[in-house]
């Protein structure tokens, strides 16, 4: 059967450890009153898509810009931890602004093909793209048609969309491959089963 889909792919809301400055991945902390507000423009903004169902990571802060963005729409609501961050190990909750002087933190983010997640334990960008690769998939097995909302995170959904725009894992970084995505910016993917993908926004962040 041909299958048609629309991912609209959104970061979560802005957090307090965003706010702070600090490592989040697999750690997690509330959204601010900002990331609340930028939910709910999401949600003003998608409120005439009719969504057949949303997805969010098992992190709360996902699950919290999920709910504001659906709000009271009758929309049914999975998690999934294919979705979540990346995995940073022993760097999560600390300085970001530290973390830069440290050479694997300055090759992770312009050097993913050589980042091997030695010095912290966490997860490297091959894991991370097979681990996303495969939950879309796992989305795409249960849906025949229409508009899924996928709620995840900065580094997932970055190396996530320059996979389905023809980047690889290991050179998503390059200038022109992918960008850094706001929070609760929204990118827009096309799903045809006898097509493949076609992108037709990236963070757009036009509603807030």
């Amino acid at each position: 059967m041909k299958k048609q889909l629309t991912f609209y792919f959104i970061r979560h809301g802005r957090t307090l450890w965003n706010e702070q400055g600090l490592m989040q991945g697999h750690g997690d902390s509330p959204l601010t009153e900002q990331g609340i507000l930028g939910a709910q423009k999401a949600g003003k903004a998608l409120q005439s898509i009719p969504f057949v169902a949303a997805y969010s990571s098992i992190l709360k802060r996902t699950i919290d810009t999920a709910e504001y963005i659906i709000g009271e729409r009758n929309i049914p609501l999975f998690q999934h931890k294919g979705l979540n961050e990346q995995f940073f190990g022993k760097w999560e909750g600390q300085w970001v602004e530290t973390l830069r002087e440290q050479a694997e933190f300055k090759q992770m983010l312009s050097d993913p093909a050589n980042y091997k997640a030695e010095t912290n334990g966490g997860e490297t960008f091959e894991q991370l793209a097979e681990r996303a690769m495969s939950t879309l998939q796992d989305i795409i097995k249960i849906h025949d048609k229409g508009n899924i909302l996928i709620v995840s995170h900065g580094h997932t959904l970055r190396l996530l969309l320059a996979l389905l725009g023809g980047a690889t894992w290991q050179n998503h970084r390059e200038e022109g491959k992918s960008v850094s995505l706001l929070n609760t910016a929204i990118s827009v993917v096309h799903y045809d089963s006898e097509k493949g993908f076609s992108i037709e926004k990236v963070n757009d962040a036009g509603h807030l």
